[in-house]
């Protein structure tokens, strides 16, 4: 019988990015902070990388650790974990991660993180919430030293593409069971990708570019927002049933307000989880 209950559980993919997606500050704003480059310093670097289109969307931080001068001798490894450390994450992430691995009737959705970001970072920021598997971000070599030496692989651009290809391929499910979120410019190629085969994308921010390439956009400073879109379109549920299932894990849905965009408020109501 539970083999027979096993088999009944529609299986889907949910890929995410990581900054500004389910966190609020750009990691190398903070890793700036940390070894000392002024906040313009590394705007005019940033800016410098997305004008020359030089390198993959997302990957322009990597690019400046390996090759810029400033930031490659003076970052290390541990300034990578450091700043997974120090940057604010989105509220109820775990939450997430547990509902949507075992909390929808007839559904399991298998959670990634796809990132840019140093694989460190992402990491160290979500230590205790997803399991270091189940987090792919942009991989460097390193000297004895701990200083970068080279890069891996970049989860950036085509490289999410990549990444989600294989995913799907690990886990042996349709390329109709995948769901994309992410915020920005290195998202679009996987979404494109996503939509293309009837996957579900969804925007978390209302930028032009990502907005209008996403399936659903939601914004809210709780990631379990990200629940509405996948409830209404995969599973097919009303609103009632929606607001009932994030309420019976003690958070209010305090504010729902739609026109082409979900906004969501979410508070935590001191019910017990």
């Amino acid at each position: 019988m539970a083999s027979m209950a096993e088999e009944s559980i529609k299986r889907y993919l949910f890929a995410s990015d990581f900054d500004q997606t389910l966190s609020f500050d750009d990691s190398g704003y903070i890793l700036s902070e940390i070894v000392g480059i002024p906040t313009e310093e590394f705007e005019r670097k940033l800016s410098g990388m997305t004008a020359l289109n030089l390198v993959q969307q997302g990957a322009e931080l990597s690019y400046l650790l390996l090759h810029d001068p400033e930031f490659r001798t003076r970052v290390r490894r541990q300034h990578l974990v450091e700043v997974g450390r120090r940057i604010p994450l989105k509220e109820n992430i775990k939450l997430l991660f547990q509902v949507l691995a075992s909390g929808i009737e007839g559904y399991r959705f298998d959670f990634y993180i796809l990132s840019a970001a140093p694989v460190e970072v992402v990491r160290s920021a979500l230590e205790g919430i997803v399991p270091p598997d189940h987090i792919f971000g942009t991989e460097f070599r390193y000297t004895t030293a701990g200083e970068i030496e080279s890069i891996v692989r970049a989860t950036a651009g085509y490289g999410k593409v990549e990444a989600v290809d294989r995913l799907q391929s690990m886990l042996e499910i349709g390329p109709d069971r995948i769901v994309y979120a992410g915020d920005g410019s290195s998202d679009i190629h996987v979404m494109l990708h996503v939509n293309a085969r009837d996957g579900l994308t969804i925007a978390v921010s209302e930028s032009k570019r990502i907005a209008q390439i996403a399936k659903r956009t939601v914004l809210s400073s709780n990631a379990l927002a990200m629940l509405v879109p996948i409830l209404e379109e995969v599973a097919g549920w009303p609103r009632k049933r929606i607001r009932e299932l994030i309420e019976s894990h003690g958070i209010m849905v305090q504010e729902w307000a739609r026109s082409e965009t979900d906004w969501v408020t979410l508070r935590s109501s001191g019910a017990p989880a």
